[in-house]
């Protein structure tokens, strides 16, 4: 009997689309408990000359990404809502981890978001580990919330959740690079967390290798575990409906 269910039941399921057996989900914004949350927006990342450009560089042009993330700084500047940055820096410190995985280790090698110390700033200035030119307007006005930096992927390493909480935020807008890697994470955390996040698909991007293709991995997640995902062009829309 047990066996017969399971066939019919798996019947079922193959003859039911994909799309059919997955819910859409939406986010209410509510201006005064809605965050924007933006990872790494950093030259390694999203300058010609950043050490990851190779990988990341074609995702990052074909969804303009630059653009759109500049976009959603601009949009929570206008409608008051906290900006809220989560950087990726190395230390010389942490080039001394015993283990790593293989993006880990990779990022170590080509000296990827490298600082000269936590309490240095040397050199810093137009570093990989420094902010793209065109949003230090946004992010150098002393309003924007800039965290301690994490270490691997996600926020666990740092005060991201202390200071979205100590905010009352509940609802976040999430977007910066890459998406597979620390984007996703903080997704996860943020989730798991008790935040409802919505996730800007194309203020995202991330890196290609042969076979692997990191921004659609990351696009089949948010999709089966974000409360929602967006466009820029649909965050600006319903923030603005949302903040009048």
């Amino acid at each position: 009997m047990r066996s017969k269910l399971f066939i019919l039941g798996l019947l079922l399921v193959l003859a039911v689309p994909l799309s059919a057996q997955i819910p859409e989900t939406s986010v209410t914004f509510d201006p005064q408990r809605t965050a924007v949350v933006i990872t790494d927006p950093q030259n390694d990342f999203l300058h010609e000359d950043g050490v990851a450009w190779g990988a990341v560089g074609e995702s990052v042009i074909a969804n303009d990404t630059r653009e759109n993330l500049e976009t959603l700084m601009r949009l929570a500047k206008e409608t008051s809502l906290p900006l809220v940055i989560s950087p990726h820096y190395y230390y010389p410190t942490d080039h001394e981890w015993s283990f790593g995985g293989p993006l880990e280790v990779l990022m170590h090698e080509i000296g990827m978001f490298d600082r000269e110390g936590h309490l240095h700033t040397a050199g810093f200035e137009g570093s990989g580990a420094d902010w793209l030119e065109r949003y230090k307007p946004y992010m150098e006005d002393r309003t924007t919330i800039v965290t301690n930096p994490h270490k691997v992927y996600g926020p666990e390493s740092n005060d991201l959740v202390l200071q979205l909480r100590k905010r009352g935020i509940t609802t976040v807008i999430l977007a910066g690079m890459s998406a597979n890697l620390c984007t996703e994470s903080h997704l996860r955390e943020l989730l798991e967390q008790g935040f409802e996040v919505a996730v800007v698909s194309d203020g995202t991007a991330a890196a290609q290798f042969p076979g692997l293709d990191g921004y659609q991995a990351a696009i089949t997640n948010f999709r089966f575990i974000a409360n929602e995902v967006l466009t820029t062009e649909e965050t600006v829309q319903r923030i603005r409906a949302a903040a009048n």
